[in-house]
This record gives structure tokens, sequence and C-alpha cells, in this order.
């Protein structure tokens, strides 16, 4: 399963190499993301929402905002990690 994009690039670079959490998102993944353009008066900001699942099958949903869309892709695939992390309870480290 290999996707193209921005937003999957951006996933497999943030999970690259994160040491001892890197065992707990080996079942996260990527199951759908949606990329919104907000228009309010004359800037345009970015909405990314990203869902996201593991073997728990539970399913959860992020989002970023942003004017850049890299930004906002960002801030939702962190804020996902940082989800399955502390729902699987991970050690908090220095």
């Amino acid at each position: 399963e290999s996707s193209n994009g921005p937003v999957n690039a951006l996933d497999m670079a943030l999970r690259k190499d994160l040491g001892k959490y890197s065992k707990y998102l080996e079942d996260l993944r990527l199951e759908d993301f949606k990329v919104r353009i907000l228009t309010t008066g004359t800037e345009a900001v970015t909405r990314v929402m990203i869902e996201s699942t593991d073997n728990s099958l539970k399913r959860w949903v992020t989002i970023g905002v942003s004017p850049n869309l890299v930004d906002a892709a960002f801030a939702a695939l962190l804020d996902s990690v940082t989800y399955k992390l502390l729902k699987d309870e991970a050690p908090a480290g220095k």
C-alpha cells in the first residue's frame, strides 16, 4: 500500500525515527484525508482533516488549519500521532 502526495510524504517523514515510540506507531494507519480551502475575505486558509486507525479498529479524526497546506497537514498528523501514543499509554520521555 503506497500513496503519493504531500500528506503521505509528511506521514512517512514524521514517523521515520521516533525512537522508543516507533513500536507504538507500527499499526497506526492513515485511512483518509481531506483538504479544504476555506476562503475568508482576501485570505485563503487550508484545513486538512485526517482519519486514522490502528489494530483496535477504532478511528479518530484530527484537523490542522493554516494558510499553508504543509503546516496544516503536519498539525493534523502530529495530533494523530500524539493521540495514538496517549491512547496506548506510551511512557512520557525526557
